[in-house]
């Protein structure tokens, strides 16, 4: 309790504090440490994970994970896609619309990697069937109205989503990146979900305006 993020998650899980926002002194490591051994998970929700806010102009998208879970599993992703479907739902006011994302379109390839989206997606339908949420879908499906209709024809989710759910860290990763450095995005996080309570972390790098913005979707998350 004498190591501040420790103290703080004991703070939030006793009620003394809405929400605690930790890493500018702290390693990552030490941040969900406190945050899992002090707070918890949810019941049902089995990974701590995190996602972006992408801003784009003309439309906000989030992009999950892009930071913690190098390599889920399917059950993992299915909790990954539910959170980030909920925190995006809290953050924008709009409703999730969720792609699993994948190089595959609805079988348009086999391969292990394809079967755990396909995996995840039937256990996040069974855990949340109202979520409107479709895979494997490829990137382009998923947000391109178009090449949705043409791929996946009769999807819900295709050419609409704006939840998008990576396979992996290497994919995530990249592709938030690349949406920021390339396609102009603002990335807004990463902002850590999976946790009872509102518990985020900071790279020690961080700037003022991190701090600010990552401590005011802190209290919109708590808040609701």
């Amino acid at each position: 309790m004498r190591r501040s993020p420790f103290f703080g998650a004991m703070m939030v899980r006793e009620g003394l504090a809405d929400g605690s926002v930790a890493g500018s002194l702290s390693t990552t490591g030490d941040v969900m440490r406190a945050g899992i051994q002090c707070i918890g998970m949810p019941e049902g929700i089995s990974v701590v994970s995190s996602f972006f806010v992408m801003v784009f102009p003309e439309k906000l998208y989030s992009f999950s994970d892009c930071a913690v879970v190098p390599d889920p599993t399917a059950e993992q992703l299915a909790d990954i896609a539910i959170t980030t479907a909920q925190n995006h739902k809290k953050l924008t006011g709009e409703e999730p619309c969720v792609a699993m994302l994948s190089f595959s379109t609805k079988g348009s390839a086999a391969h292990p990697l394809v079967e755990k989206v396909v995996k995840a997606t039937e256990i996040a339908h069974k855990k949340n069937p109202l979520l409107l949420l479709d895979g494997e879908l490829q990137l382009d499906a998923a947000i391109i109205p178009k090449i949705g209709a043409s791929k996946a024809p009769g999807s819900a989710v295709a050419g609409k989503a704006n939840v998008l759910i990576f396979p992996d860290l290497n994919a995530g990763n990249i592709g938030y990146k690349l949406a920021q450095r390339l396609g102009g995005a603002e990335a807004v996080g990463p902002v850590v979900q999976g946790l009872r309570r509102p518990f985020f972390d900071l790279s020690r790098g961080c700037s003022v305006d991190d701090i600010v913005n990552t401590t005011a979707i802190n209290v919109m998350i708590g808040a609701v």
